[in-house]
């Protein structure tokens, strides 16, 4: 996994611009349940229309991935290079106007991954632009 990690960090460094931060995050696979709760406690997380796919937590600098999660196709890499923003913004220090605003790069690099085995948002997970547009927008 460390490889894996270290390659999508440097492609998310050359591609976006990220910090090339090396100190990678935990990974643990997790049923449905533990996703929610930790969402719950205020991670950032990536949900489809239908389910909770992944998310990254801020505090413990774990990226939880549902069970079953292989990393086999490019959709499933694409949660891992998702949950791997946050974790450069986390340990990076960026700062957002709001939490929302931090996934709209994230979305971008996911996006951004899948079209390199031809594939988007829209196909794998459901994500049309108008709700990108709005998960990434600050509502306060």
């Amino acid at each position: 996994m460390d490889g894996l990690l270290t390659a999508i960090v440097i492609w998310l460094s050359a591609t976006w611009g990220l910090p090339a931060i090396q100190d990678h995050p935990r990974i643990e696979l997790a049923p449905p349940a533990t996703l929610v709760a930790v969402r719950i406690g205020g991670s950032t997380a990536s949900a489809s229309g239908r389910e909770l796919e992944a998310l990254y937590d801020d505090r413990t600098r774990t990226i939880y991935l549902p069970w079953g999660w292989t990393g086999a196709t490019p959709a499933e890499l694409s949660v891992l290079v998702h949950e791997m923003v946050h974790h450069l913004q986390n340990v990076g220090g960026l700062k957002y106007e709001c939490p929302e605003a931090r996934e709209k790069p994230a979305y971008a690099a996911q996006d951004k991954w899948l079209s390199l085995f031809g594939r988007n948002l829209v196909d794998e997970f459901e994500l049309d632009p108008m709700t990108v547009l709005v998960r990434t927008k600050c509502m306060h």
